[in-house]
């Protein structure tokens, strides 16, 4: 953003403020880019199946054991042990990409069996 400014300030200030201003600007530039390199360096990006876990699903297909869950908007297969109706909401407890379990209830505030979910 500020290498922008610095540009449009190097064009319409006059001789020799814009040489001075774009100096400015490209050394509020160079902070930016260190500052954005230090905040995000480090950070694991999270992709795939991973992401899933923890996450609440919505069972479309009976899982008896196997059947599909929808997660964010995306159909999963899923597994589960103790089984889940149509309807029914699961916590993603393990997700693979090519399958997925529920088993067992989620100690939260509300009663949730844990689902694995893969995408299909």
């Amino acid at each position: 953003m500020f290498l922008i400014v610095a540009l449009v300030l190097l064009l319409f200030v006059p001789w020799p403020w814009n040489l001075l201003a774009f100096l400015l600007g490209l050394l509020a530039f160079c902070g930016e880019v260190l500052f954005w390199n230090r905040r995000v360096r480090g950070k694991r990006v999270r992709v795939g199946a991973e992401t899933l876990i923890g996450r609440t699903a919505t069972v479309v297909r009976e899982c008896r054991p196997r059947g599909q869950v929808r997660v964010g908007g995306e159909l999963w297969e899923a597994r589960c042990d103790h089984g889940a109706d149509p309807g029914d909401e699961v916590r993603v407890g393990v997700a693979t990409s090519s399958s997925s379990w529920c088993s067992g209830s989620a100690p939260l505030d509300y009663s949730v069996p844990t689902a694995t979910a893969s995408w299909s």
